[in-house]
């Protein structure tokens, strides 16, 4: 489905999940390459700009939150980028189609969208995204903050789960975001002008995109050092506590090993000393209670207990 808005002398048109005839609809309208067409039918496509003389071709990827799965997901944005129009194209209904709507209500209602070229209104796109991540990105810090907190409290299981779900999503994030900051230098070297004629005024701009991207890469590290520390953390915490268990099924053993050896001497079928003597079974419950108390005094005067 296209859904067309006119923005002054511009014309920006959204395609949501389009179909066959929405991209016949393009190339025989816009005569775009071949290719281009091709690689907006396909999914999880790389990340790329590709320059031509009349129009600039964008396939952008950005993260998205999985509320049910609390996995962080890839959303692709594909994006003709002409002198007088933009072509937005997602698969389903997100953050363009969000600004899509807003835009829309902003000109029915007859407000000024302060938008005068394409530039300006793929900057906002843009904008409107790297928003979007930064917002998701803070969440993930914040889960990384309560993991911290809750690392001495919550249950094992529990703990292992969301390090490796946080882990996956910072991951993920990294790689979504590793290639384009690139891709955006090339704004910045002036390799893509764009269509406006003051192209320094859009230089603001694009330096604008290239901050955001460069915040998210370097929040993205920052979260990364702190995860894989929690997990050392985690793990060194673990390995205490295993210790600790060990010791103490060794100390308990150590006491346990003589009165082991007592009784089973005594429950030899040969003659031992004071075994017909009416006082002997008592005799020997004392002697290995005295046996027991005298390892635990060693034990807690050493501080092994």
């Amino acid at each position: 489905m296209i859904n067309s808005l006119k923005i002054g002398d511009l014309t920006w048109r959204h395609l949501t999940n389009p179909t066959e005839e929405d991209f016949d609809f393009l190339r025989d309208t816009f005569h775009f390459h071949p290719l281009d067409i091709e690689d907006c039918k396909s999914v999880n496509q790389r990340p790329k700009i590709d320059i031509y003389d009349d129009y600039y071709f964008l396939i952008l990827h950005f993260p998205n939150f999985d509320r049910q799965n609390k996995f962080v997901k890839t959303k692709e944005v594909k994006i003709f980028w002409g002198k007088d129009y933009i072509i937005s194209i997602e698969k389903n209904p997100w953050g363009v189609a969000q600004l899509f709507n807003e835009y829309e209500e902003r000109i029915q209602n007859e407000e000024n969208t302060n938008i005068k070229s394409s530039d300006v209104l793929l900057y906002r796109i843009l904008e409107k995204l790297m928003t979007e991540s930064v917002y998701l990105l803070r969440k993930v810090g914040l889960d990384v903050e309560l993991i911290n907190r809750e690392l001495l409290q919550a249950k094992q299981v529990k703990i292992i789960e969301r390090i490796s779900v946080t882990r996956k999503n910072i991951i993920l994030i990294n790689t979504i975001f590793k290639p384009q900051l690139k891709m955006f230098h090339l704004f910045e070297l002036g390799k893509i002008t764009g269509f406006t004629e003051d192209v320094e005024y859009m230089e603001d701009y694009w330096g604008n995109i290239l901050d955001y991207y460069q915040k998210v890469w370097d929040m993205t590290e920052d979260y990364e050092e702190l995860i894989e520390g929690l997990s050392q953390t985690f793990d060194s915490m673990q390995t205490n506590k295993t210790n600790e268990t060990m010791k103490i099924l060794t100390l308990i053993s150590s006491i346990i090993l003589p009165l082991t050896f007592i009784t089973g001497l005594y429950g030899m079928n040969v003659s031992l000393p004071f075994q017909d003597a009416s006082w002997a079974f008592y005799g020997l419950i004392g002697i290995m209670v005295l046996i027991a108390a005298m390892f635990y005094y060693v034990f807690k005067h050493q501080k092994w207990m």
